[in-house]
């Protein structure tokens, strides 16, 4: 009996140490190792009171338009609650906000799956969370030219979204982080809820609920986006800061994070080079060729295509494969190279548009272009492209271009205003925002089935990407491009990175973020998901838009008016001072 009676003791006493571990395990996670790349340090001056901080670790859902300072206390309202809505097959964020007078140690956050009442689910495989690191900054001043760091107010701004699963939180310093949720085109509508758990040093601190409201309406698969995206790319910029040798298979491997991130983004252009920095090597990492020039010593011609070819298959592989943007006949500075077989030396040659040599150069380099594309069958989607060139060099080389290869379109960055001089050749139009395209203009392109897109650079305080610039600015520029009535968008630097990009976004001639949108290690930005979020809008956009329009009755007709009218206050030069309750009540009128 009373063996009998200490089984059952023990047995009882075993149970409660399981349900203890049980309860401990939902509680805590194990502490991790969170080393990561060491992040930017100012001397920052602090206006406000840490010491009125409680102490330990403080949390609160913050609001994605705020670019929260790193050494103030952030102002938000304490909430634990957050809610949003989607497309099915959209992207949206969220920004928790966390901070602490006290250092906290390997903090970290575990999110659910999103579920509804009756079972339904989003797997947290199609969610991230990502902190955020500070890189410094500058200002706007007066935009292009060149900078010396000590003549411009220097700042930390948060920007890039790191891929790691903890980090430590230093004293009297806040940590923003960022949530993205992928849903599923597949997925059904409803209310979805989903736990996010806050740990810092192993130890349960906060609980999150996010509610996300799934509407019955859907986006299509980016690779369907009518949105003409052109952020230009800069393989060798990455090359550089992975430490690979250019089109090595460690290059492969690491180009392929960043360039699957813009081909999510809905891109539609690749970016090749026809000859040696065509930009006359104005960025870090100058633009190589991707096609060998060799005059062999009979003085024939002889080009290699590999890298040409390797790139613009991997790019098409990852889903962008609707045009190629070859850089350019039309070089800065009016330079080309290539190998002299007799020599053995590579040449250097000065040849404008309209001159003999120049002639010489590129009329047996199009005839051979021309064949190869055939071959790859890339001839009617490929266009050489032009950035910011004046209409004299644009004229010769359009003349020499049309003599030999006149089935070969046109792009051009268009800031001389200069487009009705040549209106069939250029197949791809992108003007300098503020420029107009003339209404019969804008008929006759969409009719002959052209692109016409706007873009930005140093030139524009507003709206832009720098990492100085507000978060909203990235998803008006998806709203303006749709008020305006353009295609698209151009950017000229997805990723041409600063010496020390991760640390310090600044560069020797622009405003700082000029230069690149996402980070090294395939690591996105703030900047960057805000501006998907805007081409994301730009698309639900076009879909009510054409079933409001094959609305006939009386309410459809004031739907319309309604929307034409609030798509309209879009269309504007410079910043409203309202532009988070603008976008708020156009995302509110696509989601009802």
């Amino acid at each position: 009996m009373k063996l009998l009676l200490k089984q059952q003791i023990q047995k009882v006493f075993l149970s409660l140490i399981a349900i203890i571990a049980l309860a401990s395990c939902t509680q805590q996670s194990t502490q991790k190792d969170c080393s990561t790349y060491e992040e930017a340090k100012l001397p920052v001056t602090v206006t406000t009171d840490w010491s009125a901080v409680p102490a330990g670790l403080q949390a609160s859902v913050g609001n994605i338009d705020n670019l929260y300072m790193q050494h103030e206390v952030p102002e938000v309202a304490s909430s634990t609650k957050w809610n949003g809505s989607a497309w099915k097959g959209e992207r949206v964020s969220a920004q928790i906000i966390l901070w602490s007078k006290d250092s906290v140690p390997s903090v970290e956050l575990k999110l659910s799956d999103f579920k509804t009442d009756n079972g339904e689910t989003i797997s947290a495989d199609n969610t991230q969370t990502r902190f955020v690191r500070y890189v410094i900054t500058d200002e706007f001043a007066e935009g292009c030219g060149r900078r010396k760091p000590e003549d411009y107010a220097q700042s930390l701004s948060p920007d890039a979204l790191d891929n790691i699963d903890c980090i430590n939180i230093d004293t009297e310093t806040a940590r923003p982080v960022w949530i993205t949720i992928d849903v599923p085109s597949d997925a059904i509508a409803g209310a979805y809820t989903a736990n996010l758990e806050l740990f810092a040093n192993g130890k349960q601190k906060e609980n999150f609920t996010l509610s996300l409201n799934v509407l019955d309406k859907a986006l299509p698969n980016f690779k369907e986006w009518a949105f003409h995206l052109d952020l230009w790319q800069n393989p060798y910029s990455i090359a550089r800061t992975e430490g690979v040798e250019p089109w090595s298979d460690a290059h492969w491997k690491a180009l392929k994070p960043a360039m699957q991130m813009l081909a999510q983004a809905g891109q539609k252009v690749i970016t090749t080079t026809l000859n040696k920095r065509p930009w006359n090597g104005q960025t870090e990492d100058p633009f190589d060729t991707m096609i060998e020039w060799t005059k062999k010593a009979d003085g024939t011609w002889e080009y290699d295509y590999t890298v040409f070819d390797n790139w613009v298959e991997f790019m098409m592989d990852l889903g962008i494969t609707k045009q190629i943007n070859c850089y350019s006949m039309v070089p800065w500075g009016n330079i080309l190279f290539y190998f002299d077989e007799e020599t053995k030396e590579e040449v250097k040659v000065s040849a404008a548009p309209g001159t003999k040599q120049y002639e010489e150069l590129w009329k047996p380099f199009l005839v051979d272009f021309m064949e190869h594309l055939k071959l790859k069958g890339w001839e009617n989607k490929t266009l050489i492209a032009m950035d910011e060139r004046s209409p004299k060099e644009m004229k010769a080389m359009l003349a020499l271009l049309k003599e030999t290869a006149p089935t070969l379109g046109v792009a051009l960055a268009d800031n001389h205003k200069s487009y009705k001089l040549y209106p069939d050749q250029l197949v791809d139009l992108c003007v300098a925002h503020g420029a107009t395209v003339d209404a019969e203009d804008r008929v006759y392109r969409a009719e002959k089935g052209y692109v016409t897109t706007w873009y930005v650079c140093c030139a524009d305080v507003f709206p832009n990407v720098f990492t100085f610039s507000e978060p909203t600015e990235g998803a008006f520029i998806g709203w303006y491009t749709m008020a305006a009535g353009f295609d698209g968008f151009l950017r000229w630097a997805y990723n041409s990175y600063t010496e020390n990009a991760l640390v310090d976004s600044r560069f020797r001639t622009w405003p700082a973020g000029d230069t690149y949108i996402v980070y090294p290690g395939g690591r996105s930005s703030i900047r960057f998901e805000r501006l998907m979020e805007g081409i994301q809008d730009a698309e639900k956009i076009r879909i009510v838009r054409a079933e409001l329009e094959q609305d006939n009755s009386p309410e459809g007709e004031e739907k319309l008016a309604e929307f034409t009218q609030m798509l309209e206050s879009f269309n504007v030069l410079e910043k409203p001072e309202n532009l988070g309750a603008m976008l708020s009540k156009g995302k509110e009128f696509l989601n009802n």
